[in-house]
């Protein structure tokens, strides 16, 4: 059995990040998240970066704590929680010399300089950015398709292609980006059934149309400032609406791929 005190640092708290979290947290690994003050998360449900605005989140019965020292920290995963940490805390007063596990989550989609092999015993990337054998022990494909999930040894995954994944056929018409510079506003919600060509929000007073009907599944936080071609929201045209609270398949594959990347570089 593994013991649990192995420590993994996952920088980032959004879908994809939770996804690894919930896999290494399920088999016993100690996880601490490490977020932005004001994480850009879409899937917020299903994103434990959304402890750093509600203090705490719960995702499938896992409950993350928004934290700022290691003593908070070690508290939340006594009680068998994953503690999230800011930046700026996580600089101040966790790091270490050397981590055990590091996982950079961030979906950054190209090199991120901070990150190198000798940060951690192992050092794992996921998606585009990383190359496994350089800046990466491991790096894990997160493009949808027969690859996704692939713990790469050796080489780089696929590049970033900016069109989103297809879902009940639906691909670019699902996902809804900012077209212009400024404070995001809606009065929509997570779960709220919605059709085509209605508003979703607006950013500087400029609405923003769906191109498809179906379930919000995804929406990133009315009152953050965002920038042109900013994903803001994400509609599932299956519109069942108990997904939005469940992790995606996608998210799963490619904390699998994480799990099989520890235990294989061990």
């Amino acid at each position: 059995m593994l013991k649990r005190n192995i420590q993994a640092v996952i920088l980032g708290g959004g879908d994809l990040a939770s996804g690894a979290a919930f896999r290494l947290h399920r088999c016993g690994f100690e996880i601490l998240i490490v977020e932005k003050e004001k994480p850009t998360a879409v899937r917020r449900n299903v994103s434990f970066a959304s402890a750093m605005y509600e203090g705490s989140w719960e995702v499938e019965g896992i409950e993350a704590r928004k934290v700022a020292e290691p003593g908070e920290a070690l508290n939340v995963q006594k009680k068998e929680g994953i503690p999230v940490a800011a930046v700026e805390d996580f600089r101040r007063t966790f790091t270490r010399d050397k981590n055990e596990i590091l996982i950079d989550a961030r979906m950054l989609k190209k090199n991120p300089e901070d990150i190198n092999r000798s940060k951690a015993d192992i050092v794992i990337g996921l998606g585009p950015g990383f190359k496994a054998g350089k800046n990466v022990d491991a790096v894990i494909e997160t493009c949808r398709g027969h690859y996704l999930g692939r713990a790469i040894y050796e080489g780089k995954p696929a590049p970033n292609t900016g069109k989103p994944g297809e879902i009940a056929g639906f691909s670019e018409e699902r996902v809804i980006h900012s077209e212009n510079a400024g404070t995001f506003t809606s009065e929509r919600e997570i779960g709220d059934k919605i059709g085509e060509g209605e508003i979703i929000g607006e950013v500087a007073g400029r609405p923003l149309k769906t191109g498809i009907g179906g379930i919000i599944r995804g929406l990133i936080k009315p009152g953050l400032d965002v920038g042109p071609g900013q994903k803001l929201a994400d509609i599932d045209p299956r519109s069942e609406r108990e997904y939005v609270n469940y992790i995606s398949d996608k998210s799963l594959a490619v904390g699998g791929g994480v799990l099989e990347a520890i235990f294989h570089l061990s």
